[in-house]
């Protein structure tokens, strides 16, 4: 798959549009795997490089490529390149956070396709930090600027910071923030699923893909017999949510939690006797139905022989052949609005 966000993203670098000392220290958000960044380290070497990355898969791809990579970066550096999300609010705190990191003199690179909203967030980073240069290629544009404290905005920048903190939701049930999926709302889908949870769910459960925790709380709410709840999600910005909410919303004497930043189609470390999911089924623009099978076959590898899934998905979602391959036996138990709720059970060997 292209990156044409990243690929352009290394372009003022490679052509000497800006030139950074021979020792810099370089911060990387939102940073991905790619061949950019593999020619950035091996053509400055000595250059102190850190990827940023809180969503799991593209933090293992960055790993795998032998770059540092931490899911949340502390401290002041001589350059902050960056990749703003399509989320407005959070890509403005990601500016915000760009130059709050820079040092005074450093350089802010980003870099958004135009269908993403390059040119708004372009004129965001003018607003806070003073006029930019950029370039377009690979229908991107691509900004840059120094920071300079006399021309930096710093109460702007610590206001669009606030906007992304976690912030209460559903009159105050839960605390989310931008960016996450269905952020500010409890998602349609999940209340369907909730609506089904069996109040004989007992012994060990798991969410995958558990977002806020809105989901797991439901368990805890609807299913005394829990006794251990584990939440799997691979964006580390709503696990840290998910694991306030839960405290928030657990009853007294409530089962025992655990929370894994992971990515659930590598699969599960041990076994369960249920598994509730409303899994993902796009990544960015592109719809990847195969993002929710891999979580049925996931599921099916984890559960104990009597286990259960129970699972909901958009109606269209053409996940019937893969229960069927890796359950025994499967039903729908309810549809609405475009979703349906399916419990699937005895997973084959």
């Amino acid at each position: 798959m292209t990156d044409p966000a990243l690929e352009a993203l290394f372009l003022p670098l490679f052509d000497g549009l800006v030139r950074l000392p021979q020792q810099t220290s370089l911060l990387f958000l939102r940073a991905r795997a790619g061949m950019g960044l593999l020619r950035l380290r091996s053509a400055q070497p000595q250059w102190r490089v850190l990827a940023e990355q809180s969503f799991r898969p593209f933090a293992d791809a960055l790993d795998a490529q032998g770059s540092p990579v931490t899911a949340q970066a502390q401290g002041q550096f001589d350059a902050v390149l960056l990749l703003p999300p399509r989320q407005r609010a959070e890509a403005r705190a990601l500016l915000a956070r760009a130059l709050v990191q820079a040092n005074e003199g450093g350089l802010v690179l980003a870099s958004v396709a135009n269908n993403e909203g390059a040119r708004a967030i372009e004129a965001d980073l003018e607003r806070l930090g003073g006029a930019v240069a950029s370039l377009s290629k690979h229908k991107c544009r691509v900004f840059w600027l120094r920071r300079d404290q006399a021309r930096l905005d710093a109460a702007l920048a610590e206001a669009w910071q606030r906007e992304d903190a976690p912030q209460p939701i559903v009159d105050g049930r839960f605390l989310s923030r931008p960016g996450l999926f269905a952020w500010d709302r409890i998602d349609p889908a999940s209340a369907l699923l909730a609506a089904q949870l069996p109040p004989d769910l007992a012994g060990q459960g798991a969410d995958l893909g558990a977002g806020y925790g809105y989901l797991a709380c439901e368990v805890l709410k609807h299913c005394p017999q829990v006794k251990y709840m584990h939440l799997y999600e691979a964006e580390a910005r709503a696990l840290e949510l998910a694991q306030l909410n839960l405290a928030r919303c657990a009853p007294p004497q409530a089962a025992a939690l655990e929370f894994h930043w992971h990515d659930v189609v590598r699969g599960l470390p041990q076994r369960y006797d249920f598994i509730v999911s409303n899994p993902p089924f796009h990544q960015g623009r592109a719809d990847l139905p195969e993002l929710g099978q891999a979580f049925v076959r996931v599921a099916a590898q984890a559960l104990r022989p009597q286990g259960r899934l129970l699972l909901v998905a958009n109606r269209h979602l053409p996940y019937e052949q893969t229960l069927a391959r890796h359950f025994s036996r499967s039903q729908v138990l309810a549809e609405d609005s475009g979703f349906k709720v399916i419990q699937a059970q005895e997973p084959r060997a």
